[in-house]
C-alpha cells in the first residue's frame, strides 16, 4: 500500500527533506542534519510539519462525560481553551494511546491522536461510546498542523504570521479567523522547548510554511530531531514507552491518571497497580562510556537480562549517553548499576531519571 502524503510533501521535497516512511506516511527525516535542527529548536527557532497527526471532535449533550470515560484526566476540571494531555486506557490498563484534549466548550472538544494509532484510535472511542449523547468525527483529513518550536517561537508566530498568540499561556488554546477560516492555535509541543501548534486547513498551512520558510527567522525541522527533542526531557513515544503493554503507571507517568474521578476506562486497573506496584517500570540510564543505547537493545544484570531499551541516544544537548528502558522493577531504583548489551560487548550504566535535560516552557 502507498504511503500517504501530507499537504507539506512537495515543500519537503523542494528543500531536499530525507524522505522516509513513518506511520503509514512519507514523512521528512532531516533537511540539514539532525544535530543542526535540534539545535536550532534549543537556541531559536524550527518549524514541523505534524499533519500527519490525528484528529478527532467530540460534540454533543453528554462530550463532556464521555470523554471523561475514556480519558485518564479530568475534563471537568478545565474551562474552555484549556488544554490536557493524558491516555486512553484498555481495562487492564494496557495504554491504548496518549493525546492531547483540548476543551472548546463543555459541549465540544478537539481530540489530537498519534498518527500511528489514528483509525484504532476512532475506532475504539466508537466501541466506547454506548450509552453517551455524542458524536465523534475523524476530522484528521480536514486539518493540516505545524508546530513552530523554540525560545523564539513567540515572536516568529507574532511578527511572522501575524497570529497573537502573547496571552496563551503554557497548554491554552484560543481559536481564530484567518482569511475567513478557523484555526487553532495552542502553546504547546513536543520539544521541551516554548512553542505553538497550530491547526487549520492545509491551505492556510501551506501558507504559514512558505511565510516561516522565507522569513530566514525559522529552520524546516524533520521527525529525527522530534525525536531526540522529546526523548531528553523524558517525553514519551507511543510504541516505545507507552503501549498496550506498558501502562501509565509504569511508564512514570500516573500523575495524569485521575483517580478521585468517577470513573475512566482502565481505573480499577490503575489504582491495583498504584496500590501493589508493578512489576516492570521504564527508567532512565546514562552509560559510563560513548556508546549509543538503541531501542531493542537489552538491558543485563546480575547475570540475566532484566529489561530493554525503549529509546536511546547520545544526546545532542549534553552529549551523555543515555536512554529510557523498561525493566524489572526491581531495579528502577536511582543510582542502581546496570548493563546495556551494545552488539556483542555490555557496556556500564546508572539508572537515573527520565529527564536528561530540563524543559523550558514559558508558564
Amino acid at each position: 500500500m502507498e504511503n500517504k502524503r501530507t499537504c507539506l510533501y512537495d515543500k519537503h521535497v523542494a528543500l531536499g527533506a530525507l524522505m522516509q516512511p513513518f506511520a503509514g506516511f512519507d514523512m521528512p527525516i532531516q533537511y540539514s542534519s539532525i544535530i543542526d535542527e535540534h539545535n536550532a529548536v534549543r537556541t531559536a527557532c524550527g518549524v514541523f510539519d505534524v499533519s500527519h497527526m490525528g484528529e478527532a471532535v467530540i460534540t454533543g449533550p453528554d462530550a463532556e462525560r464521555y470523554v471523561n470515560h475514556i480519558f485518564t484526566n479530568d475534563a471537568s476540571a478545565i474551562s474552555a481553551g484549556q488544554v490536557l494531555y493524558g491516555m486512553m486506557l484498555y481495562p487492564d490498563g494496557g495504554t491504548v494511546d496518549d493525546l492531547l484534549v483540548y476543551k472548546m466548550g463543555d459541549e465540544e472538544f478537539f481530540l489530537v491522536i498519534n498518527a500511528a494509532n489514528t483509525e484504532k484510535d476512532i475506532a475504539w472511542m466508537r466501541e466506547n461510546a454506548d450509552g453517551f449523547n455524542v458524536n465523534i468525527e475523524d476530522a484528521s483529513a480536514r486539518y493540516g498542523q505545524i508546530a513552530v518550536q523554540g525560545p523564539d517561537a513567540e515572536k516568529v508566530v507574532e511578527e511572522v504570521l501575524g497570529l497573537e498568540c502573547k496571552e496563551l499561556v503554557f497548554y491554552t488554546s484560543k481559536t481564530m479567523n484567518v482569511d475567513g477560516e478557523a484555526l487553532i492555535i495552542s502553546r504547546t509541543g513536543y520539544t521541551g522547548e516554548d512553542g505553538f501548534e497550530i491547526y487549520c486547513s492545509e491551505g492556510l498551512i501551506i501558507k504559514f510554511w512558505d511565510k516561516l520558510i522565507e522569513s530566514g527567522r525559522c529552520k524546516p525541522c524533520g521527525l529525527g530531531c522530534r525525536d531526540t527533542l522529546r526523548f531528553e526531557v523524558g517525553l514519551p513515544l507511543y510504541g516505545n514507552e507507552l503501549s498496550k503493554d506498558i501502562s501509565p503507571v509504569m511508564a512514570g507517568l500516573s500523575m495524569f491518571c485521575k483517580l478521585d474521578k468517577p470513573e475512566f476506562i482502565g481505573k480499577e486497573a490503575v489504582a491495583a497497580q498504584k496500590a501493589n506496584g508493578v512489576s516492570r517500570r521504564v527508567v532512565g540510564i546514562e552509560l559510563a562510556e560513548h556508546a549509543v543505547p538503541r531501542h531493542g537493545y537489552n538491558v543485563v544484570a546480575d547475570g540475566k537480562v532484566i529489561g530493554v531499551v525503549t529509546t536511546g541516544y547520545q544526546s545532542i544537548s549534553t552529549h551523555k549517553s543515555v536512554c529510557m528502558a523498561l525493566v524489572d522493577a526491581a531495579y528502577g531504583k536511582l543510582g542502581t548499576q546496570v548493563e546495556v548489551q551494545i552488539r556483542k560487548k555490555t557496556f556500564a550504566g546508572t539508572v537515573v531519571k527520565k529527564r536528561f535535560y530540563d524543559k523550558h516552557y514559558k508558564k
